[in-house]
């Protein structure tokens, strides 16, 4: 029984997201605005309220001071007091005595809510101790009116941020709409249609890049699908040969009785060709140990131009058959894979040997370029011109310029394929020039000394 493997979380959706965000911006907005305005109207009307009471308590004041006798001062308080039904007035004497009494209409107790001013007034004539002053304004309804602008704003905040909500999730959809198309579009690509690619004139120039971007990785997606499928056919060309010969000789060897040497030649004959096939099967294997990033191991070489001298030695033979010399031109030393570079260098001469000239001196050629930073190691032959349009291919597996050309039987076309692995590896490159009747093939290579 296996175990349940969690769910993978659903990625958050980009329009929702947005259409969250922008309803909470615009909550918090309003929020503010309302915010702002309830405060200022509360702060004005707590204005009016003190200045009325300030107003008041001068007025009061003043009238008291005039020391009118008890029944002219109540009429005259009343008199001030009128038209004001917010207002409330008491007068007590020194011994707390209540002398006069005004509540707004309708108001029975002096001691409800509201802002309460206390103060002293002149005496009545006659006395000496000052008067007490309550003076009261009843705030219910400012209150309430704050009361009723909170509901007021806080409903057009909420409402505001609703409709702001639902437009901005229309926007929104509109404006991922291009990728919703894109979506659509990149649904109907697939490996049976390599050619088709991203339509962006209808997109928004924001997109733009990204469709450029993603119509080239397609393009170097197709460049490889097209290299692998040529590299497998190339790869069943090239072990189909000696596989249907190594078939045929040992069908026909076993048609009747030979004797001890026709079976020792028959072998002799199949091994050359297994030798053939491992071949293949290692230089395959190699590649595909570089392509995998695969990196050259760099040791101290103090000459280049001595390595090159011993690979001459190794082909001496087959220059001396090919009717060809071969000199060194120049030296270096250089931190480098003396293996791979062996190697390199043995891939360019068997290159160079089977289409130079016969009677031609090859070179190879040691040169340090930019300040000594960078060793160019080539082979030049003279021979037939390779043509510009094949210069560039000249390094892709199982590639030959000529498939008619001598030794193509033996030679399978992975030799310079291994060079520009080889340059890769040491984080260099291959390169190839071909003019005058002159081939030049090397690498270009960090000395890293």
């Amino acid at each position: 029984m296996s175990a349940d493997r969690p769910s993978a979380a659903t990625p958050p959706s980009l329009g929702l997201g947005l259409s969250r965000g922008l309803a909470l911006l615009t909550f918090l907005g309003l929020g503010l605005l309302c915010g702002a305005i309830y405060l200022a109207l509360s702060l004005t009307l707590a204005q009016r309220q003190t200045q009325t009471l300030d107003q008041k308590q001068q007025a009061v004041q003043q009238l008291l001071a005039e020391g009118r006798s008890g029944a002219q001062r109540h009429e005259q308080l009343r008199d001030l007091l009128a038209g004001h039904s917010e207002l409330a007035l008491s007068l007590h004497d020194a011994q707390g005595r209540l002398l006069f009494s005004h509540l707004p209409a309708g108001e029975e107790d002096p001691q409800l809510a509201g802002k309460t001013r206390h103060f002293s007034a002149a005496p009545p004539s006659g006395e000496s101790a000052a008067l007490q002053v309550r003076l009261r304004l009843d705030t219910r309804a400012d209150a309430a009116l704050l009361q009723r602008v909170a509901w007021i704003l806080a409903l057009a905040a909420l409402g505001g941020a609703a409709a702001v909500s639902a437009g901005a999730y229309a926007l929104v959809r509109r404006g991922l709409a291009p990728l919703h198309r894109l979506r659509a579009q990149t649904e109907l690509l697939g490996g049976h249609d390599l050619e088709r690619r991203l339509d962006g004139r209808d997109q928004p120039s924001e997109l733009q890049p990204l469709i450029t971007q993603f119509n080239a990785l397609l393009d170097r997606l197709a460049a490889s699908y097209r290299q692998m499928e040529a590299f497998n056919a190339d790869v069943a060309h090239e072990l189909n040969t000696p596989l249907a010969t190594l078939i045929s000789s040992c069908e026909l060897s076993l048609r009747r009785r030979r004797d001890d040497a026709e079976l020792q030649e028959l072998l002799g004959s199949n091994l050359e060709e297994l030798h053939r096939l491992a071949g293949i099967v290692a230089d395959m294997l190699f590649l595909s140990h570089a392509d995998r990033g695969r990196a050259a191991r760099r040791e101290p070489l103090a000459s280049v131009a001595a390595l090159a001298a011993e690979v001459l030695d190794f082909h001496e033979a087959a220059l001396l058959e090919a009717g060809l010399r071969a000199e060194v031109a120049g030296d270096a030393s250089a931190a480098l894979d003396a293996g791979l570079l062996r190697r390199a260098l043995s891939n360019l001469l068997g290159n160079a040997t089977r289409y130079a000239q016969p009677g031609s001196v090859l070179r190879i050629a040691i040169e340090s370029l930019d300040d000594a930073r960078w060793l160019r190691l080539s082979v030049l032959n003279e021979g037939p011109e390779i043509a510009p349009a094949h210069l560039p291919r000249l390094f892709d597996r199982f590639y030959r310029a000529d498939p008619a050309r001598a030794q193509a039987d033996r030679n399978h076309g992975l030799g310079l394929a291994i060079v520009a692995a080889i340059a890769r590896m040491h984080g260099g490159q291959p390169f190839a020039e071909s003019a005058l009747g002159r081939t030049r093939i090397g690498l270009l290579l960090p000395r890293m000394t």
